[in-house]
């Protein structure tokens, strides 16, 4: 049985991982802070997955840019799969960088056909390269292009199809992006296709007052909370890691926050 509820590893949980003491069914690491030839990260890496099951989840392989794919990149990410065996790899769905340059965020794209085409063919050769089906991750986005008429969701889901790879749903990413872009979060759900969908994050946002920013220094709002329920009712249970990036509690009080939210979608059955 795959399992179910999974954290963001971080440093401050890093002590705690190695040894096995925290009380949780996985751990999602930051792929790039791995993908080194030795030395502390990788001895961390070892201890933990003595412990736990492990994903990892990438912020720079550029799935939606214009420059080639980094070889060297898909490379060691390959290797270090393959020597850690992780129950998913996942990125997002943006470009991050352009002319050789990294431009260290991560950016919307046009919701356009060419652009499913493009975005698609690239996931293709990533799964080639890797040998296994990726995860592709909604964005939070401020932004968008003028061109291209597709709402974002048809383009997630047109786009994991062409590709026949899975979808990571960032639950907090949709209530961030329709707040801010003012479309509704229930349909962006609704719309995903049930059979794609293999991992969920919840996790918190700030204000602005105009915008909702994602900056995983809060804990889940009532509103991600609300949707990550509707996910549910939706998807059927899923794997689901909350992330923190800033401002990280305990992990007491992390894994009390995610038995919290998980809570209020336990007692929901899915669509038939």
């Amino acid at each position: 049985m795959t399992p179910r509820l999974g954290l963001g590893l971080r440093p401050p949980m890093y002590q705690q991982a190695r040894l096995g003491e925290i009380r949780v069914d996985w751990f999602e690491l930051i792929s790039e802070n791995f993908m080194v030839p030795g030395g502390q990260p990788l001895a961390v890496l070892e201890d933990v997955r003595r412990h736990y099951p492990i994903a990892f989840h990438g912020v720079s392989m550029n799935l939606g840019g214009t420059d080639p794919l980094d070889g060297g990149y898909l490379g060691e990410l390959k290797h270090l799969a393959d020597s850690f065996e992780p129950l998913f790899v996942s990125d997002h769905l943006c470009w991050t960088r352009h002319r050789g340059q990294h431009l260290h965020d991560l950016l919307p794209l046009p919701y356009a056909e060419e652009v499913v085409d493009h975005v698609a063919r690239r996931i293709e050769t990533v799964q080639e390269v890797l040998g296994r089906k990726i995860l592709i991750e909604n964005l939070s986005s401020y932004v968008k292009f003028d061109w291209g008429d597709m709402p974002e969701w048809e383009f997630l889901a047109e786009v994991a199809s062409r590709a026949d790879c899975l979808i990571l749903l960032d639950v907090n990413n949709i209530v961030v992006s329709a707040w801010n872009h003012g479309f509704d979060a229930e349909s962006y759900v609704g719309a995903i296709p049930r059979e794609r969908v293999a991992q969920h994050h919840v996790a918190g946002h700030s204000s602005t007052g105009r915008l909702k920013i994602d900056t995983h220094d809060h804990p889940a709002s009532a509103a991600v909370i609300a949707l990550y329920a509707e996910a549910r009712r939706r998807f059927g249970p899923r794997p689901v890691c909350l992330e923190r990036d800033d401002n990280i509690p305990g992990t007491e009080e992390l894994l009390a926050e995610l038995k919290a939210i998980t809570q209020v979608s336990a007692a929901t059955e899915p669509c038939a």
